[in-house]
């Protein structure tokens, strides 16, 4: 009888072993088009269909567990409450301390996003002519101006006294003497008499000549020139860019924080952020350049938004599980194949999508 029932317990342990095997797997996701995008109940995008297929081929079943950002996947993984996270996460060294990541299937960078305004011409002209900056440039114009018509006065007042009078009255006469030698205009009705007088209206004259196409330009540029079209080329222009936003728990928040960059908005998805960003309510977005291109064209916001032709911290994107998963040795092969079949290109174009 002994025999017996430990014969039936050794023929069960194939069975328990297979269907511990079977298990359904826990998958964990978050919104993120293209890669994973939700649609009422129902998830779809590239991670998601080639998840897909890795788990067709294999045959083993799964339920998706959704979570609102990428902090509560990786706190997940890590107390092994979700089996996988299947959204493109970035890989780097803390991440492979904690975890498991599979290779990469995709290849992306940090992109900036701007406001684009499409304003009229007088609506920016008349915004920016009463702005401090223009105020500033007029400020220090008359502050000119009125230096050399003083230093003039001084000398003249006592030599041509009908044209620079004397008392406080007579700096106003200064004024305008520099004033319409700036301008070129040259009225004539004042003009030094002395050696010393004239040799400061020459000396002023030729300094005018590149005070005026100075201000000229400046003028221009600020008056016409839109406040929210940002030139940001390289790193140091975004250090010196003050309005940034980014979206809490991503990468581009730990980039920011890693270059002493401190974003002056923080949004829960990419998605609220660039409708702020379209609304002008930030002016910079820093996040993943093809979640960035892709909602652009998505959100119908290429009107109001611009994404810009540069790129930071590449970035490779794999699926992530728990430290020494038993499934990583099974998904790795799968996962390397299907991203070198024809059918994972056809699958990027689909959600026009390339490889950078």
């Amino acid at each position: 009888m002994r025999r017996l029932l430990v014969l039936l317990l050794l023929s069960w342990f194939p069975i328990l072993g297979l269907a511990q095997d079977m298990d359904t797997l826990k998958v964990g996701v978050v919104h993120e088009p293209p890669f994973v995008i939700k649609d009422g109940t129902e998830f779809s995008g590239l991670s998601v269909d080639l998840w897909n297929s890795i788990a067709a081929e294999k045959k083993v079943s799964y339920e998706l567990v959704e979570f609102n950002d990428h902090l509560g996947l990786i706190r997940a993984l890590d107390f092994e409450d979700i089996d996988i996270s299947i959204n493109p996460l970035h890989v780097n060294e803390t991440r492979l301390t904690l975890l498991d990541v599979t290779q990469p299937f995709y290849v992306s960078f940090l992109g900036v996003a701007t406001s684009q305004a499409q304003q009229s011409q007088v609506r920016v002209f008349l915004q920016n002519f009463f702005s401090l900056q223009f105020l500033r440039l007029i400020l220090l114009l008359v502050l000119t101006i009125f230096v050399f018509g003083t230093i003039l006065w001084l000398v003249e007042r006592r030599h041509n006294r009908r044209q620079f009078r004397p008392n406080i009255i007579g700096l106003f006469d200064g004024f305008w003497w520099s004033a319409v030698t700036m301008t070129t205009v040259g009225y004539g009705d004042k003009a030094p008499k002395t050696k010393l007088g004239r040799g400061i209206a020459m000396v002023w004259m030729f300094t005018a000549i590149l005070v005026i196409s100075g201000f000229t330009a400046t003028v221009a540029s600020t008056l016409t020139v839109n406040s929210l079209s940002r030139n940001i080329e390289d790193l140091q222009d975004l250090r010196n860019t003050q309005d940034i936003a980014s979206v809490h728990g991503s990468s581009s928040e730990a980039f920011l924080k890693q270059n002493e960059i401190k974003p002056q908005a923080m949004f829960e998805d990419v998605e609220n952020a660039l409708l702020a960003l379209a609304a002008r309510k930030t002016e910079v977005l820093v996040y993943d350049k093809t979640v960035l291109d892709y909602l652009i064209g998505k959100m119908q916001l290429e009107s109001k938004t611009v994404l810009l032709p540069i790129s930071f911290n590449q970035q490779y994107k794999s699926f992530f599980l728990p430290k020494n998963s038993k499934h990583l040795e099974w998904i790795n092969p799968l996962l390397v194949r299907k991203i070198n079949q024809k059918s994972w290109q056809e699958l990027l174009q689909d959600y026009n999508l390339h490889i950078e």
